[in-house]
């Protein structure tokens, strides 16, 4: 597959759910708690960061959202390859699915900012459960 075929095969994974095949179903008006994962591109990682923020911005403006505790990290793996980690928590399991223009256009430049490495996807989103507060 050449870079442009992988980077049309994440667009869709993302736009057709967001959430892993392989997650506990969620019933669609219960809220959604997501670990977003970013490999970012050498060279990309300030442009990521400002679309993170971006697309953050945005999902709370559209009221996409709960008010759950949100958080984006940021940290370097094999000594020099940056990575982010952002939980937050969709107002319900149905809102990534019916995501707006908006919001699609913000996730196609994630996607184009980020790169597959040590066998896991460029942007890798796993459902978690909030413990504690």
């Amino acid at each position: 597959m050449t870079i442009d075929q992988t980077a049309r095969v994440a667009i869709v994974a993302i736009l057709v759910g967001l959430a892993p095949a392989f997650a506990t179903p969620v019933q669609a008006d219960q809220p959604e708690t997501v670990m977003i994962t970013l490999h970012a591109k050498p060279g990309a990682e300030s442009s990521l960061a400002r679309v993170i923020e971006r697309h953050w911005e945005t999902v709370r403006r559209l009221n996409m959202v709960t008010d759950a505790p949100h958080v984006t990290l940021r940290g370097t793996e094999n000594r020099d390859k940056t990575y982010f980690v952002e939980i937050m928590t969709w107002r319900d399991a149905s809102v990534p699915d019916n995501a707006p223009p908006e919001i699609l256009a913000l996730w196609k430049e994630l996607n184009e900012l980020v790169e597959p490495r040590n066998g896991q996807r460029g942007l890798d989103i796993t459902e978690m459960a909030i413990v504690a507060r």
